[in-house]
């Protein structure tokens, strides 16, 4: 649910669901609302997520297992996207010309293919800032498809709509439809928003300052904006435990152990990992382009890429030697680091993202090591790698190096289920290694995710 600025309406309501179906029903609940008694429906606009022609034909070819795993959680992102969990949002439809002269429709397929992919690298600087969703309406509503915004700084929704003006494939094929712009809030603020509030109210994180709701600077436009957007400024929608507390229980865990592990996910960041079996150098340089347009974003905290310079697994196929590397981003918000992730996802041979059918998931350990130690601290990682490699439940463990800076090492440990990551930081291996890494490492040792 968005507040509405301007006379086109007060509320915009926005639905995903899995049909249409779906979607009419939920229309016909809403007008049995009481709410609807009191309202006038301004407009709507229907419109089905889709994956566009000028993407890779190897998923819907051979099937949605064999296809390349960057390009399947691609797709399905497409296909099944999740409302991003942004303060502001910005709707528009559009369409592509059909007149003489100017008819997108004419164009062949490699010169369309080519305006788009100079459209997207647009969409690409503001990668960690804006996050879209693009649906089809084509035969289903007035114009073609339905363009939506999210971002925390409504700043930044005009200046990417203004650049992108100035595209071929919009300066010469583009028409837009009206624009509709809101702000996040819970549904539970309706009648603080009604009563002409504030909201989010102060019960959801928001107060009457000026500023930005996330700990971000305020937003370079002129206007007021306060509160969480529906978030406890702890972060609590996406860093809560489950029902079972799992996340808390393993965080205190660790506490006792003397590894620091945050609230809610250490030293209130949010980690997105994923991993590449492309060329490191290669690698390095896609990342390093997409890291410049990530320093834009107050919530950006550092993005790296780590080689392998050790590992364990349950398989010694690689003999010790890492064939992947991680690409590690590290944000302020939840939202920044999914946004930032679906960036990250495309870049090239990306295998894994942590998290993904891998049980537990990853349990990331970043260390900074003293560097007079560097070469103990490797030696001490190969033995402790042997005790894992007999342990139960687990799958992989990557120690890696940060290829700008060879102290800073994180280790990638992946496992069946909670159960058995906890068996070995309970374990007498893990406490000697991290009482003899007091004297080793820089500073104290950060668990800053669980995947």
């Amino acid at each position: 649910m968005f507040s509405v600025l301007g006379h086109k309406a007060d509320l915009m309501m926005l639905h995903f669901r899995p049909t249409l179906d779906a979607l009419s029903a939920a229309e016909r609940r809403f007008e049995s609302t009481a709410l609807a008694g009191f309202a006038d429906r301004t407009t709507s606009y229907v419109s089905v997520t889709e994956v566009s022609d000028y993407v890779s034909q190897e998923y819907f070819d051979e099937g949605s297992e064999e296809a390349d795993e960057g390009i399947r959680r691609y797709i399905e992102g497409k296909l099944k996207p999740e409302i991003p969990d942004a303060e502001y949002v910005s709707f528009y439809p559009m369409s592509r010309k059909r007149e003489a002269g100017q008819n997108w429709y004419t164009l062949e397929y490699e010169e369309r293919s080519e305006l788009l992919s100079a459209h997207g690298d647009i969409g690409r600087e503001y990668a960690g800032r804006i996050e879209q969703v693009i649906a089809s309406s084509v035969g289903l509503d007035d114009h073609e498809w339905g363009v939506t915004l999210f971002g925390g700084d409504p700043a930044d929704v005009k200046d990417i709509v203004y650049e992108m003006r100035f595209d071929e494939a919009s300066a010469e094929y583009g028409e837009f439809g009206p624009f509709y712009v809101g702000r996040r809030f819970p549904p539970t603020d309706l009648g603080a928003y009604l009563d002409g509030e504030r909201v989010p109210t102060s019960e959801h994180g928001g107060d009457s300052s000026e500023g930005s709701a996330h700990g971000e600077s305020a937003p370079r436009s002129g206007a007021a904006q306060g509160g969480s957007g529906g978030r406890h400024d702890d972060g609590a929608d996406a860093g809560d435990d489950g029902a079972d507390g799992t996340e808390e229980s393993v965080r205190k865990e660790l506490e006792e152990m003397d590894v620091y592990s945050g609230t809610p996910r250490g030293e209130d960041v949010f980690a997105t990992v994923l991993y590449s079996e492309a060329d490191p150098e290669e690698l390095f340089g896609e990342v390093d382009g997409l890291r410049a347009n990530f320093d834009h974003y107050d919530t950006h905290v550092k993005t790296a890429v780590y080689e392998g310079g050790g590992a364990s697994e349950a398989d010694d196929s690689r003999d010790g030697e890492s064939d992947r590397a991680a690409v590690v981003s590290i944000w302020e918000t939840a939202s920044a680091a999914e946004t930032a992730a679906g960036f990250l996802s495309e870049l090239p041979d990306v295998v894994e993202r942590a998290g993904e059918e891998s049980g537990f998931g990853t349990m990331g350990m970043f260390y900074t090591v003293k560097p007079e130690h560097r070469d103990d601290f490797v030696e001490k990682f190969g033995a402790v790698g042997d005790v894992l490699e007999g342990m139960d439940g687990h799958y992989e463990t990557d120690l890696m190096v940060n290829r700008e800076d060879e102290n800073d090492m994180f280790i990638a440990s992946q496992w069946a289920a909670r159960e058995d990551a906890m068996a070995f930081f309970r374990s007498e291996e893990f406490s000697d290694t991290v009482s003899w890494g007091r004297d080793v490492l820089a500073d104290r040792p950060r668990h800053v995710f669980l995947a």
